[in-house]
Parts: structure tokens; sequence; C-alpha cells
């Protein structure tokens, strides 16, 4: 039986995307793998930032919608992500880089029960550096050298994702039950599920609050995408969701990867993405992230496409 093997990418909203470019790439130094656009909307970029070739687990995507107003905090949203780092010593070298940079930060505390340090982007989307404390990576991760980070301090990939419900044990039944979550940690408020059971790279960290739902704008989360092996297994999968009784969007070719797309009964929009072909698939390793990059069906509207957008460094 297929299973799912941790997180694939997650997918935010930028208002600016300059802003946004420079943060992921200069102050977290992450390499941006793709600079593409929405391929429903291509009037709005789509950037990609994670390791050397934006393996699955290590992509944070962005949408820019210019016309974004701030968030409004809520419930049935996902409220932070986290990115591993190496060490507790890579804590304290963040901790130090955030106040050169004045990025809004805490101190190094507890997270999901590991070290960790949690701060915000420029748009106040809420995220947590974790101490993966030495512990393998996944094989296919593979560090960038152009990071303008100390080498032993560099972020590795993705860690925990926070999910804020109004209703935890809807969100545990497809989690755990429907989709093959281990169930790690329950408390009376919050809960913790791993793909992988005892990994932190499918780790998904389930809290309950009341309250009116978040109004998402800057910073705020779109949606979680999860690993499958290929379109075998994503076919596999739609039915099973659907025989559940969720509403699929069904198989979506995304020329990087292809997708499907559900909302859990809290409301959160949960992506299901094949590890492949990947984000070589139009362009070599070396010249990642350089171009703007459209798949095939956008291409005849290039000049069209390329009008409407800023340029980006």
């Amino acid at each position: 039986m297929p299973t799912i093997t941790g997180h694939h990418h997650i997918s935010m909203l930028t208002k600016h995307a300059q802003g946004n470019n420079h943060f992921y790439q200069n102050i977290l130094g992450l390499r941006r793998v793709k600079k593409t656009v929405n391929q429903d909307d291509p009037s709005m970029y789509h950037l990609f930032y994670g390791d050397l070739t934006g393996a699955a687990g290590t992509e944070l995507s962005f949408f820019e919608m210019p016309r974004l107003a701030a968030t409004v905090r809520g419930t049935n949203a996902i409220t932070r992500i986290g990115l591993l780092v190496p060490s507790m010593d890579s804590l304290q070298y963040w901790k130090k880089r955030f106040e050169q940079h004045d990025v809004q930060h805490g101190e190094i505390s507890r997270y999901a029960g590991r070290d960790a340090l949690l701060f915000e982007d420029e748009e106040g989307l809420r995220l947590v550096l974790i101490n993966h404390n030495g512990e393998a990576v996944p094989e296919h991760w593979a560090p960038w050298d152009g990071s303008s980070v100390d080498q032993e301090h560099r972020i590795l990939g993705m860690g925990s994702v926070e999910f804020t419900v109004r209703n935890l044990e809807d969100t545990a039944r497809t989690l755990r039950d429907i989709l093959g979550y281990t169930e790690a940690i329950r408390t009376s408020g919050e809960a913790i599920y791993q793909s992988v059971p005892g990994e932190i790279i499918g780790e998904i960290v389930v809290r309950q609050e009341d309250g009116p739902n978040e109004r998402p704008g800057k910073g705020s989360v779109h949606h979680l995408a999860i690993r499958v092996k290929d379109e075998g297994e994503l076919r596999y999968w739609d039915a099973v969701i659907q025989q559940h009784g969720f509403r699929s969007t069904g198989v979506v070719d995304r020329y990087y990867f292809q997708s499907l797309y559900f909302r859990e009964s809290n409301g959160i929009l949960i992506e299901m993405a094949t590890d492949g072909p990947g984000f070589t698939a139009d362009s070599t390793v070396e010249e990642l992230g350089h171009a703007l990059d459209l798949p095939p069906f956008l291409e005849g509207r290039r000049a069209e496409i390329e009008a409407k957008l800023i340029p980006l460094d």
C-alpha cells in the first residue's frame, strides 16, 4: 500500500516578490530554484526556494499578489512552518544573524519537544528553526554551496508544519485514518502526526483553537503539499480521498510534478505531489532559478506574461 513519505513543499502568499526574494535568498540563504508564474493566473510570480535542486521536502514557494492586505490571524489555517538546522550552535548562530538583519524573533525555546527559535519574515509569516540535532536527512537533499550562510549552520529542509483548527479530531481522522499518519503525541489541545514514524520531515503539529477562521493575506500559508512517489500512487490516493467523501481536483499536471488537491474537514487545503520530474525538467542544475521558466502550455504567451511582471534580481 502506498505511504506518504514526508512533506513535498509548502506554498504561501507574498505582496512583494522583490522583498520576498531578498529575505529567502540573502537572509535565510536558500537557493531560488525556480522563477515561474502561477499556472492558474500567469500574471503573478510563483517563486520556489530550497536546496541545490529544490528537492521534495526543501521547497518553500510563494505566489506574488500585489493587492494583498494583511493576514487576519485565526483558526482553520496553517499557522507555522518549521525549518531544520543542524544543531543547538546553529540556533545560536541564527539568533545573532536575525539580530544583525532586524528579523523579528524570540528567544531559543522549545517547540513540539525540540529546541527551537521562533521568527517571522518581513510580512509576518510565522516560522520556526528547529534543532535537528545532527540526525540524518533524506538522501535526495543536497546543500547549495552558493548560500551566504555558514556551511555548518545552513537550513537543511522542512520540519514540523503547524495546523490550527477548530476541531482537532476531524483533522486527526484525515491524517491518521485516511492518509496513514502515525499519532506520535496527543494532549488535550494538541497532537503530533508523522508520515514516517519518528521522523520530523513529515511531521504535522495540530493545535485546537476556537474562534473565527483566519482571513488570508500577505504572509499567510495557502497550502501544504505532501509527497507521493508517482502518478500511479497519486491516482490511488485520489480514489481513497473520494471514497471518504472528500472532493478532489483529480490529477493536475504542474509540469514539474503531478498534483491533486482537496480540503480536509476543517477547510485546510492539502496538495499531494509527485517527486518528479522536478525543476530540472527545463533547466540545468547550474541554471536553476535564473531565467523565467514557463511550462510548455504557457510558452506561447511569454511576451505577454513578461510584460506584466516586475523584473527580479
